[in-house]
């Protein structure tokens, strides 16, 4: 079974950038602090990208400390900072995730990479009951 982080409606244009919101690929939900070393491409241009915790932006090396939750239903919202345009654009997304549940060996839990790409709309109107990790609604 492969699940998706990037669903049709992932990209939104922002006044400074773009918002990227991640699924969890993963069976089951997991500590926030497991996304690691998050990796935004969009148009083959590397961007940075901070995660957005409610009103907060958090640079992704500082996740470990936080005491949130990934769940399966929402998603992880990326702020990335380029020159946001409406439209189709190639986006494509890299990441670890450590699942503090199985062992990776010697030195610490399993870790997992995942990468994704593909073309993604930003007029694609959000669908489903997703929220964002940290979103109070």
């Amino acid at each position: 079974m492969v699940l998706t982080a990037l669903r049709d409606d992932a990209l939104h244009t922002l006044p400074d950038g773009y918002a990227l919101r991640l699924s969890l690929p993963w069976i089951r939900s997991l500590p926030l602090a497991g996304l690691v070393d998050p990796a935004v491409r969009i148009d083959g241009h590397s961007t940075p990208a901070t995660v957005v915790l409610g009103d907060r932006r958090v640079d992704p090396a500082d996740l470990e400390t936080e005491t949130l939750w990934w769940h399966l239903q929402d998603r992880v919202a990326l702020h990335v900072t380029d020159a946001g345009s409406p439209g189709i654009h190639e986006v494509s997304v890299s990441f670890g995730l450590e699942v503090p549940y199985l062992e990776g060996g010697p030195d610490g839990p399993l870790r997992l990479p995942f990468f994704f790409t593909r073309a993604l709309d930003t007029e694609t109107p959000t669908t489903g009951v997703s929220r964002d990790v940290g979103s109070l609604a």
